[in-house]
């Protein structure tokens, strides 16, 4: 058995569900924690962030498989360049 404590607006709320349902408050309560726990689960099998853009990533690249390893010596070169005049 488990008790727990509502504020006013979420019991009366609660009791208005109920009556309007012709229902228990328990029965009610049992629905909405049977929900949240199916929901937790649904969540916590989604995909990842990177599963989610994985198709995306590098389509409108540069092409170039080299700019992340490279990009120092590029960096070097165009302030050489800047400055050299």
């Amino acid at each position: 058995m488990l008790s727990i404590r509502l504020d006013h607006s979420v019991e009366h709320e609660l009791s208005r569900l109920a009556q309007q349902k012709q229902t228990s408050k328990s029965k009610i309560i049992k629905e909405a924690l049977t929900y949240y726990f199916e929901m937790m689960k649904a969540e916590s099998k989604s995909k990842t962030p990177y599963e989610l853009g994985a198709e995306l990533f590098g389509q409108y690249g540069s092409q170039d498989g080299t700019l992340s390893t490279t990009y120092k010596e590029k960096l070097k070169e165009k302030l050489h360049a800047k400055n050299a005049h």
